[in-house]
């Protein structure tokens, strides 16, 4: 038996100190795919991006447990990552790609008027708005806010009147 195959195991019969060495060994790697796939990844948490932090989560987790090759996962994880940067890079790149890749922001309030069919698109009800004006206008009436929008990382901004 050579070395790695001692380190790393195979198959479902791992031992403890086997899955130990995996779970080492794939934290760093881990670390450098996040360092490839870019700070957004893990740090602005659009629906995006969580996607790609579940999906890495997922794949990784099948290394360290032995349901999946070692190297085949740790593959799998790396591709991952770089199709996540090149769909990061053209969506900066291609205004349309972005568009349909993150989508578009929703007016949900203008004026003293409810856009109650993006409201409806979006699953968010006049009470949300209000919840969102006092969060972040600081206000409970709408009397001071202008528009409010659902942002493409479905965060909702206010614009107040000047």
């Amino acid at each position: 038996m050579d070395l790695p195959s001692t380190l790393f195991g195979q198959g479902d019969d791992l031992t403890p100190l086997q899955m130990g060495f995996r779970a080492f060994s794939l934290y760093f790697f881990a670390i450098i795919l996040i360092r490839i796939s870019g700070r957004r990844t893990f740090g602005t948490k659009t629906t995006y991006d969580n996607v790609v932090a579940i999906l890495l989560g997922a794949i990784l987790s099948r290394a360290v447990v032995g349901a999946s090759p070692f190297w085949s996962t740790v593959t799998a994880g790396l591709v991952l990552v770089c199709l996540h940067r090149l769909l990061a890079w053209l969506t900066f790149r291609y205004h349309n790609v972005g568009r349909l890749v993150k989508g578009k922001e929703l007016l949900l309030y203008s004026d003293g008027e409810f856009n109650y069919q993006n409201m409806r698109r979006c699953s968010i009800s006049e009470r949300d708005l209000k919840a969102s004006i006092r969060l972040s206008a600081n206000t409970n009436s709408y009397d001071k806010i202008k528009e409010i929008y659902m942002e493409r990382s479905a965060k909702l901004s206010v614009i107040k009147i000047d």
